[in-house]
C-alpha cells in the first residue's frame, strides 16, 4: 500500500486537552486510521511548526485525507497536511517522466 506522511498541528483546545489530562493518543489515532482501511506505521510528536508527524499506509490517498478531515472536524487539530513520499528509485522514475515532458511551452500571453 502507498505510504503517506501527515503533519499535524493541534488547535488551542487540543493542546488544552492534553495539558489538562495528559494521555497517549496513539491508540485513538491508530483506530481512526484502521477504521478508514489504513495502517499506522509511525507516530512522532515534534517541535516547531508541527506538533506531530504520522506515517501511514492507505490503498488510496482519499482515505488518508478523510482521516485528516475527521481529525480536524473534532476540533483538536488546527492544521493538517498529508503528502505522498517516494523512494529515490521511485523519484528517479518520476524525473524520467518529467524529462519526456521537458520542453513544454506555455501558452503565449494574450495581446
Amino acid at each position: 500500500m502507498p505510504l503517506f506522511i501527515t503533519y499535524v498541528s493541534y488547535s488551542h483546545s487540543g493542546v488544552k486537552g492534553l495539558v489538562d489530562k495528559p494521555t497517549d493518543r496513539s491508540g485513538a489515532v491508530k483506530a481512526a486510521i484502521e477504521k478508514a482501511g489504513g495502517k499506522l506505521t509511525a507516530l512522532y510528536h515534534t517541535t516547531g511548526s508541527n506538533d506531530a508527524v504520522l506515517v501511514s499506509e492507505f490503498a488510496d490517498g482519499s482515505d488518508a485525507v478523510a482521516v485528516g478531515m475527521a481529525a480536524t472536524a473534532s476540533g483538536a487539530v488546527s492544521k493538517i497536511e498529508t503528502v505522498c513520499p517516494w523512494t529515490p528509485s521511485e523519484f528517479k522514475g518520476i524525473a524520467q517522466k518529467a524529462a519526456k515532458v521537458a520542453g513544454f511551452t506555455p501558452c503565449p500571453a494574450n495581446d
